[in-house]
């Protein structure tokens, strides 16, 4: 890999390149990065898997040591790919207490924060529609269904099956070993 970031860098196997690819990419690319699951209710609601994080975001740590913690997003670390979980501290040394952070493949959505317009209007046109049921629909008694008519079940007539005409098979030549012409053989003279 070139020494600065390349957009049209094709992917290695080597743990050091991904995390240089990853370290040298522009903030635009980072942000795609933060990207988190949602919930299976956002999920089937917003027709799409995962989405970046934003502040204010409610999350919920799916897996480590802080598992089953909940709460809204305080701060989000674009340079180091890190989130911070208001309320999710670690001591340190000192005593003092710091937000620790966490990766965004830990994490998943449970309430979206929807604040921003164009972050609004991209999910909202992706938001399918609910079933609503209008006025009409609401007053109108339902029909009542017939039952349906049961009949004894039908004896099945045994039809033989004809087979269709195959293709006559040629039978393959045989090899023989008296077709093979002999090895010529080195006269002395």
């Amino acid at each position: 890999m070139k020494k600065s970031w390349s957009n049209e860098w094709i992917s290695s196997v080597q743990p050091r390149k991904q995390r240089k690819y990853i370290h040298n990419a522009p903030l635009h690319i980072k942000h795609k990065l933060l990207s988190v699951h949602l919930a299976p209710v956002l999920r089937e609601r917003y027709g799409t898997r995962a989405i970046p994080v934003r502040k204010g975001d409610k999350v919920k740590v799916m897996r480590g040591s802080s598992k089953g913690f909940s709460g809204p997003i305080e701060k989000i670390s674009l340079k180091k790919l890190e989130i911070f979980i208001e309320g999710l501290k670690v001591k340190k040394v000192d005593g003092t207490e710091v937000l620790k952070a966490v990766k965004p493949s830990n994490i998943m959505i449970t309430e979206l924060n929807t604040d921003d317009k164009a972050r609004q209007s991209k999910l909202l046109g992706k938001e399918k529609p609910a079933t609503k049921k209008t006025e009409s629909q609401k007053t109108e008694k339902p029909t009542p269904e017939k039952p349906k008519e049961t009949k004894p079940p039908a004896q099945k007539e045994k039809v033989k099956k004809e087979k269709p005409e195959t293709k006559k098979e040629i039978p393959k030549k045989e090899k023989s070993t008296a077709s093979k012409k002999p090895a010529k053989t080195k006269v002395k003279k």
